[in-house]
């Protein structure tokens, strides 16, 4: 997974750092490929090398019995000063193999930062997508990343694409890999730029991503940039490239490193000298020596990063001192939560057969009908509402629910217009949203799940419209829900609803094979 090849993708991510930061951005998320993301951790996210060292060598194994993730998958942290002096926060994420499902994940997380700041206008919080080309023109995910970016619940002001094209995915050749020219070429949806570059023209690449990040803060619009490179070494340390390409891996061979090529520029321009560039590569090599050497010490003292920031006094998984919640609410509180809920605005008018079911419900809340499910969820929200949590639920058709059974929004009948019942109990900007998501299972729980990691004070939840419609998103919950805490220590609150479906419909709508998920819950993985 070696960078050589597409090493202006450093001078990039630092250029666009640095422009983003001193444009007011401070939180900036990266989902990322596996090539190039060690030299992203060193260079870019001022991970110790010797941390790096430390674990490729695998010295610490008792600390991943039965646990850990390769270390290609593994998410880091930090601040950023920039030489204007302004502060950003980097997050790369964690991600499993399945790379391009990373892409949701990673906007929901900037997303939730951005409602933490009450940052409606969505300026302050950016999402970095870097994709392989054969994975980009490959995984349906992109499609649903890209069709999110514009609707009103799961857009960030626009997200930065960056295409690592290698011309080669693995050992399939691009005539194998896609049906269409470019990789970029289901970008095309988008009213947005694709900027094609050649990696190996550095002053290209910077000029590129200046134009395309002035291009995302004007229209808040997803941008593409597609740099055109090579992968000099083979896929990962097992791979020979020359067994499947050997006419592509012969020109790579005969071809100038990228570094050496932007060197004889440099040169030529008299702006540095043989001597000063052989003694920045010599400091270079020598540091790495020193942080191998200190990575091999017998007495290395791990670092290890737990539960910090939003997550800071939260606990999970099989936790001995976790004490049992008191989660019942006192009936006079019910009442009022209930109440609320069947209130809408003068001028208003409901559907006739809404007015009744808001009369029932107003009975219910005075106790003289049983509660039905419908009214028992709303109210739980409500009440979790009442108690000053941030409220967000999305998936298919959830504003009024698949069975006619939610109407937790009313739509005038006479002009169409939309009210938010919740909204009585918080009126507040920003603490109910209840989205109607697009028909996409994958993006949309990924959008969800990344919200959870940064928002765990508020209720999150994703509806699949029938149980069985999960298995569409099977990928998000297997590598990333049920498996999270064990490989990545990370830890989510969101609540997945799977709706039973009618009986009579076949064991997929009937079970939405709960077995699977009982599995799951080994060691206390679900609740």
């Amino acid at each position: 997974f070696s960078l050589e090849g597409a090493e202006s993708l450093i001078p990039l991510l630092d250029l666009a750092i640095e422009k983003c930061g001193n444009e007011g951005v401070r939180e900036i998320v990266i989902g990322m490929a596996h090539r190039g993301r060690l030299n992203v951790l060193a260079n870019i996210m001022g991970k110790s090398p010797r941390q790096i060292f430390r674990e490729f060598d695998d010295n610490d194994p008792h600390l991943h019995l039965g646990r850990g993730d390769v270390k290609y998958h593994l998410g880091y942290s930090r601040d950023w000063e920039t030489t204007q002096g302004h502060t950003v926060h980097l997050s790369l994420c964690f991600n499993p193999s399945h790379l391009e499902y990373v892409n949701t994940v990673a906007m929901g997380r900037v997303r939730a930062k951005q409602d933490r700041f009450k940052d409606f206008n969505r300026n302050r919080g950016v999402a970095f997508l870097i994709h392989g080309d054969a994975a980009f023109a490959g995984e349906g995910i992109v499609q649903e990343t890209l069709n999110l970016s514009r609707l009103n619940g799961y857009r960030v002001g626009g997200t930065v694409h960056i295409i690592v094209n290698n011309q080669v995915g693995f050992t399939t050749s691009p005539s194998e890999g896609r049906s269409t020219v470019y990789a970029t070429d289901v970008a095309k949806m988008l009213q947005s730029p694709i900027f094609h570059v050649n990696g190996e023209d550095p002053e290209a690449v910077a000029q590129v991503i200046t134009l395309a990040l002035d291009f995302r803060r004007k229209f808040k619009r997803d941008v593409v940039i597609d740099m055109y490179c090579y992968r000099r070494r083979g896929h990962n340390e097992g791979d020979e490239p020359s067994f499947t390409q050997p006419v592509m891996y012969k020109k790579i061979r005969e071809r100038q490193s990228v570094y050496e090529g932007y060197l004889q520029h440099l040169l030529a321009l008299r702006e540095v000298t043989r001597e000063e560039a052989d003694k920045i590569t010599e400091q270079c090599r020598d540091n790495l020596e020193k942080e191998l050497n200190e990575a091999r010490r017998e007495d290395y003292v791990r670092c290890f990063d737990h539960l910090g920031g939003a997550w800071g006094g939260y606990i999970g998984g099989h936790v001995s001192n976790a004490e049992d919640v008191r989660t019942s609410v006192d009936a006079e509180r019910l009442r009022n939560v209930m109440t609320a809920l069947t209130q809408y605005p003068d001028g208003f008018t409901p559907h006739p057969k809404i007015q009744r079911l808001l009369q029932q419900r107003r009975e219910m809340a005075e106790g003289q009908q049983p509660v039905d499910w419908g009214m028992a969820e709303l109210t739980a929200f409500g009440a979790v509402l009442a108690d000053g949590r941030p409220f967000r639920m999305s998936g298919q058709d959830v504003r009024r629910g698949t069975f006619s059974q939610r109407h937790a929004v009313l739509y005038n009948h006479e002009s169409g217009k939309a009210f938010v019942t919740l909204k009585n109990i918080a009126p507040q900007k920003g603490r109910v949203n209840i989205y109607n998501s697009p028909l996409s299972e994958a993006g949309v729980l990924g959008f969800e799940y990344g919200y959870s990691l940064d928002m765990p004070e508020g209720l999150t939840i994703w509806e699949a419209q029938f149980g069985d419609f999960w298995n569409c998103a099977q990928v998000i919950v297997d590598q990333f829900i049920a498996s999270a805490e064990d490989k990545w220590d990370r830890l989510s609150g969101l609540v997945m609803l799977l709706p039973h479906g009618f009986e009579g419909q076949g064991p997929e709508h009937s079970s939405a094979r709960l077995e699977r998920f009982l599995h799951l819950t080994a060691e206390d993985n679900l609740q």
